[in-house]
């Protein structure tokens, strides 16, 4: 595989297809960015809440759950624009 350096003496100009491809990384990001925002909501929401024990245990599993899918999600967009 060629360095980053050596790619870009070699192709020193951008393609229509790198465009493309930069937007649609940008949009998928995108994507992941509110997830990740809409969790964070979710458990500001949740911490407001007056709860029993058990309710808030299912709410944490619920928080650290939805987490681990954005997270599995940014790591796919990455190993798919890689």
């Amino acid at each position: 595989m060629l360095g980053n350096q050596t790619q870009k003496m070699i192709f020193p100009y951008k393609t229509a297809y790198d465009e493309t491809w930069d937007e649609a990384w940008a949009n998928d990001w995108k994507k992941i960015h509110e997830i990740f925002d809409l969790v964070d909501e979710l458990e500001a929401t949740f911490n407001t809440l007056e709860v029993s024990i058990l309710r808030e245990l299912s709410q944490k599993k619920l928080i650290i759950d939805l987490q681990k899918y954005a997270y599995s999600l940014s790591r796919w967009i990455q190993q798919k624009y890689k």
